[in-house]
């Protein structure tokens, strides 16, 4: 029989990252903080923006219209830092404008009861042959003789793909400007694995679950796939044969070439990679001299370094400061129980992150900004539940509350949204969230889905 820690290690190898909300008690609500706040940006203040269909030039537009509205509504809506006035309260839609000088003088019909907006963004569209161009305009209503604060011709395939695209590409810049300049996740894709039988591939979708497709084809289980900060590779958990023996390795994927590349195998189990952020070096767990402790090395696999050197322990799931790059965050049982350790990435001032109840925690993350870290934690009396908290005071929020399973966060790169894998509809599935618990969204729907990887970009 294997020792506990072992089937420990078996059980969270496929582990990432979560996220979180306050533990206020017995009934416990997200509750809105002012380092919670300030770190993601959630809860504060939002720009309430109108949205007017875009007019449609010609008959071939008209189809692409439909999905480029629909999609540019949608990244909008879920953004975070804007409320999206209803149509319902709009001025007639002969009134709506479609380009700058049907606007003009005809502000306060947008600013007044019942619309109420302060910003308007609209536009025009045409087709022709292969070519979808859209002309996209956003204004200050508040401020009619400042110039339009976006002015800009997008162009791309007349297809219901491009006409997505371009959408995700105006949201994104819209996003940016009425955000301080944190870009917006309407491009941003998301890697996780999808399981039938035995077999756990890897797969990449959109951020809101549209275009998913498979990209490995190993025929092993695949697990833990992570991002590099450029988004051209992916580094993951495989189980692959090392000198005649079927073990928990590390796996490259080659988003370019579109083919896993080499890292070397090592005895043992080699598992849950993480991406400096620099891009230069991954961090693991491997057991390749006993108990599993954290290494790193160079992204090929050189310059190999152990960093815990903590026997007798399982050390894995670690993952870098993101703004740094002098700090990891791992998960180690050297206390008795799955707990939160922080050391420096030379492996040297390890630090426990004490918690102010006893339990399991695994899957840390640092969110963007490095401010938060996320994680999976099941305390005594409770399921696994996602949290965060502010790394400097240790305060904490809870995000998630007993509905079902919750683990393996990830952050969008804007600080905003968290991914996680959870089984409150009976089976595993990828979801999203706003990252103060709200706006959930379920992204895949088939088969057993888990794992998932927001990408930094």
């Amino acid at each position: 029989m294997m020792p506990k820690r072992w089937t420990w290690l078996a059980l969270t190898v496929a582990v990432v990252a979560v996220i979180a909300i306050a533990w206020t008690g017995a009934d416990s609500r997200p509750v809105p903080q002012d380092w919670f706040r300030t770190g993601t940006g959630i809860g504060v203040k939002k720009v309430r923006l109108a949205l007017p269909d875009f007019a449609t030039t010609n008959a071939a537009a008209q189809p692409l219209g439909q999905v480029f509205d629909q999609v540019l509504w949608n990244d909008l809506d879920y953004s975070g830092v804007i409320e999206m006035v209803s149509k319902s309260f709009y001025p007639l839609p002969s009134t709506w404008p479609s380009q700058p000088n049907q606007l003009a003088g005809k502000q306060q019909q947008w600013t007044a009861t019942p619309v109420n907006a302060a910003m308007i963004a609209f536009g025009n569209m045409s087709a022709a042959g292969n070519s979808l161009s859209v002309s996209g305009w956003l204004e200050d209503l508040t401020n009619p003789a400042a110039p339009p604060m976006l002015s800009k011709v997008y162009q791309g395939p007349a297809t219901a793909a491009g006409a997505r695209q371009l959408a995700h590409e105006m949201a994104d810049d819209i996003v940016a400007m009425l955000s301080g300049g944190v870009p917006g996740i309407a491009q941003t894709h998301i890697v996780y694995s999808h399981q039938i039988g035995n077999i756990a591939e890897l797969w990449v979708m959109d951020y809101d679950g549209e275009n998913a497709h498979q990209i490995t084809h190993l025929r092993t289980e695949s697990f833990t796939p992570r991002w590099s900060p450029d988004a051209s590779e992916i580094a993951f958990t495989c189980f692959v044969p090392y000198r005649g023996v079927i073990s928990a390795q590390i796996c490259l994927y080659s988003m370019a070439a579109n083919r896993v590349l080499y890292f070397p195998r090592f005895a043992g189990t080699t598992s849950a990679p993480a991406w400096s952020p620099d891009g230069t070096q991954l961090a693991f767990s491997s057991s390749m001299r006993g108990d599993p402790e954290i290494w790193a090395s160079n992204t090929n696999g050189t310059n190999l370094k152990e960093l815990s050197l903590e026997r007798h322990s399982v050390n894995t799931s670690p993952v870098w400061n993101p703004k740094t790059g002098q700090q990891i965050v791992f998960v180690s049982d050297r206390g008795g129980t799955p707990g939160l350790y922080m050391m420096n990435s030379d492996g040297s001032n390890v630090v426990k992150i004490d918690l102010p109840d006893m339990g399991y925690v695994v899957d840390p993350t640092w969110s963007p900004n490095a401010q938060l870290l996320a994680f999976s934690w099941r305390r005594p009396l409770g399921n696994y539940d996602l949290y965060v908290m502010d790394i400097a005071s240790h305060q904490l929020l809870q995000l998630t509350h007993d509905a079902g399973r919750n683990e393996r966060p990830s952050w969008a790169p804007d600080g905003r949204h968290l991914v996680f894998q959870s089984d409150r509809t009976g089976r595993n599935e990828i979801w999203t969230m706003f990252a103060d618990g709200s706006g959930l969204h379920e992204l895949t729907h088939e088969g057993t889905n888990i794992s998932p990887n927001w990408s930094w970009k």
